[in-house]
């Protein structure tokens, strides 16, 4: 498969390259700077990420290129840009005033096949600390900006080319272009990489490594794990065992819903009530992270005990998706773990079962598109994501029973009230979060100290940036209003304003 390889020295905007580079139905992975995989036929180009590092910082990540720059084409980055000048001889100083935010391209160099379909005066995105203040020789400029002479270069002889600005953001008005020039001028990628192609070749691939091996698939009743299940259902058939797992996490009347919702899917769909098992293990436990290690520990033991009733099950299957492996990768510097994720690092070694993640490669609305590609539900397709760890982690602090059922009716008001006010669709995540603190208030006559929730909803194409929901004002008002007089022990209600970065989605 034709693949352009992003090596990411840490940009935020890494995983925008990506998305940018996939729209234009080219397949691309991502990989850490000093963690270069084995460049293969298959990889037709490589771009650079740009860093939050100077290239002047003895701590600054150092790519060794040289096992690709002149063989194939290289496309640098802002800190990418600054990198291959820097070991080339030019000068890379730190900027007198920091380059950020909208700039005007004064100059284009049209003749150049990266640049072709750029006008001039167009914007760009500027985001550094360095500037580029001399080239080596070899090297010419593609495109400047008022401030910015060496905006763009391509070294001579070379399908190398680099841009100081950042064309995968949506400030940059013609940065699709740029990226499509390069993948299908420069790199002659074909674009095939579609939801037809995706499905064709998964359902291949599965059946290659499959075989006639029984597998069993936990499902969430959101579309990661549905999509999972219908792709292998189409490959393997009644080989397939669905395990549907009520870990006592889930929203108010999720479990019985979601079993409905499987009906007449032809899958085989087991639902296991294991809320005690969770229970216990999240007894006490406060830290994020442990409660996380912990859930992801207990489906484990659950899927290892529901295992033991299929036999010639080899295989574990799982929903896992290109943002839960990114983000639980970790280098030195850059694409530092933001949280661990319960489905991906692989399993135990006392665990018999392989892992097969059919959807690993793919991001959240990639997801969505293979769905409607094999006619899955559009009420399913448009489920809003849930994590893994369920309101474990929308509970701050400890987990008991009792908060989880304060926290169910609370996010059972919000989510029912989004869709009533014909929200829903226009919010990519929305739930509600229990804090570990109580607030003085009054009802009737009467002092009040009780419980606080925090509602978030989120705007996301495929939660690796996102945005807080402008909600209306009468319908928070709305909400807060049933909240505090349906959900005993609940007396306040906040709304979230922040964006993603610098916080996340999720509170833990």
């Amino acid at each position: 498969m034709q693949t352009i390889l992003i090596l990411d020295h840490g940009s935020q905007y890494t995983q925008l390259i990506a998305r940018k580079i996939r729209e234009a139905n080219v397949y691309c992975e991502i990989h850490p700077y000093n963690k270069i995989p084995e460049i293969t036929e298959d990889v037709k180009g490589v771009i650079l990420s740009g860093s939050p590092y100077s290239v002047t910082d003895p701590e600054a990540p150092r790519t060794d290129i040289s096992g690709f720059k002149g063989k194939l084409p290289v496309l640098g980055i802002c800190y990418g840009a600054q990198y291959m000048v820097n070991i080339s001889g030019g000068n890379v100083e730190k900027s007198k005033i920091r380059e950020y935010g909208r700039a005007r391209l004064e100059k284009v160099d049209s003749s150049c096949i990266l640049m072709k379909g750029v006008e001039e005066n167009s914007q760009v995105w500027m985001s550094h600390g360095d500037t580029i203040l001399s080239l080596p020789e070899n090297f010419e400029i593609i495109c400047s900006t008022h401030d910015v002479k060496n905006a763009g270069y391509k070294i001579k002889g070379e399908e190398t080319y680099a841009i100081q600005f950042h064309p995968e953001v949506h400030h940059s008005e013609f940065g699709s272009q740029i990226l499509r020039n390069f993948v299908q001028e420069i790199c002659h990628c074909d674009c095939s990489w579609t939801p037809k192609s995706f499905v064709e070749t998964t359902i291949k691939d599965l059946r290659e490594k499959l075989g006639d091996d029984e597998v069993i698939l936990g499902l969430s009743g959101g579309v990661d794990s549905s999509v999972a299940a219908v792709l292998l259902n189409m490959a393997i058939g009644k080989n397939l065992h669905c395990i549907f797992v009520d870990n006592g996490l889930l929203r108010k009347n999720e479990f019985e819903d979601v079993l409905e919702s499987y009906k007449g899917m032809g899958l085989n769909v087991v639902g296991v009530n294991a809320r005690e098992d969770f229970y216990s293990v999240l007894a006490g436990v406060t830290d994020p992270e442990k409660k996380r290690k912990a859930i992801g520990a207990k489906f484990i033991d659950v899927f290892d005990r529901e295992s033991a009733k299929f036999s010639n099950a080899k295989w574990l299957a799982q929903g896992t998706i290109y943002p839960d492996v990114i983000e639980s990768s970790s280098v030195k510097g850059p694409s530092q773990t933001i949280k661990s994720h319960h489905n991906v690092g692989g399993l135990p070694d006392y665990m018999k079962l392989k892992v097969v993640e059919p959807l690993r490669l793919l991001f959240k609305d990639e997801v969505r598109r293979v769905g409607k590609e094999i006619g899955l539900k559009d009420e399913l397709i448009s489920r809003h994501p849930f994590p893994g760890p369920g309101l474990a982690i929308r509970i701050l602090g400890d987990v008991t029973e009792e908060k989880v059922k304060i926290l169910q009716e609370v996010d059972h008001i919000f989510i029912s009230g989004l869709r009533e006010y014909g929200l829903y669709n226009k919010v990519w995540q929305a739930g509600a979060i229990l804090l570990p603190i109580q607030s003085v208030g009054v009802m009737g006559d009467e002092r009040t100290y009780e419980r606080v929730v925090a509602l978030r909803a989120v705007e996301s194409v495929d939660g690796m940036t996102a945005d807080w929901c402008h909600l209306p004002y009468e319908f928070l008002a709305d909400i807060s209003n049933k909240i505090i007089n349906q959900v005993k022990g609940v007396n306040r209600v906040c709304y979230d304003i922040s964006s993603k970065p610098p916080a996340t989605i999720e509170w833990e």
